[in-house]
């Protein structure tokens, strides 16, 4: 581990003190991570609601900059200038590094298609058979732990010989049986667990960029 990435773990556990029982279940879902991108794998992401919203959340700080710079290496941004001249020098210029991240409920007719034609409880777990693979993750983000589209979509995961990280309030609810990792965050009440989930995943976030840029 990076010395810059301990800092970053000593100011999580100063500044989330409600956290520390389970520091051992997130550095290992922090690990878990690094795992799956050493490995080439993918994370797929999925919940509902606000949680929904907390997946395209993810997405967003894994696939470009979220604390760190991450300029493309020099032989790729030499690879665009020596393809496209001086327009490929700026697009290179203007592109970063990224850690490959698919947010499930982000694909509105694939997921209305589903819904319809299908089941309402398989619309993630359709994406997880299109986009799975061995080596990647899926987060399924549950308050209760009990929405049954997430815990479709972590049996999918299973099939597809992906790890299961479950991101849920204390009691973990069904979804904990999926799950090779589930951080039950102290609280119940629905926007509690958001609050300590948002601290959860930008701690992971930025604790995979540090290691990877």
């Amino acid at each position: 581990m990076k010395e810059r990435t301990v800092q970053l773990v000593e100011k999580f556990l100063r500044e989330q003190n409600d956290l520390r029982p389970i520091k051992r279940e997130i550095l290992t879902a922090a690990d878990m991570l690094i795992e799956c991108y050493q490995k080439s794998g993918i994370v797929l992401i999925c919940g509902n609601g606000g949680s929904n919203s907390d997946s395209e959340h993810i997405v967003g700080e894994l696939m470009k900059g979220f604390i760190l710079k991450r300029p493309l290496p020099q032989a790729d941004s030499d690879w665009f200038e020596k393809h496209y001249a001086a327009e490929g020098r700026l697009l290179a210029e203007n592109l970063q590094g990224a850690l490959p991240a698919i947010a499930l409920g982000a694909h509105n007719s694939l997921v209305s298609a589903v819904a319809n034609d299908l089941s309402a409880d398989s619309i993630y777990a359709q994406g997880v058979m299109g986009y799975g693979k061995e080596h990647g993750v899926l987060i399924g983000i549950s308050t209760s732990g009990n929405a049954k589209n997430v815990i479709a979509a972590a049996m999918a995961a299973r099939f597809k010989k992906m790890k299961v990280l479950g991101l849920t309030g204390s009691a973990g609810g069904n979804l904990k049986a999926y799950c090779d990792i589930c951080l039950r965050v102290p609280a119940a009440e629905t926007y509690l667990v958001q609050q300590y989930h948002l601290a959860i995943y930008h701690f992971l976030c930025a604790f995979v960029e540090s290691e990877f840029f």
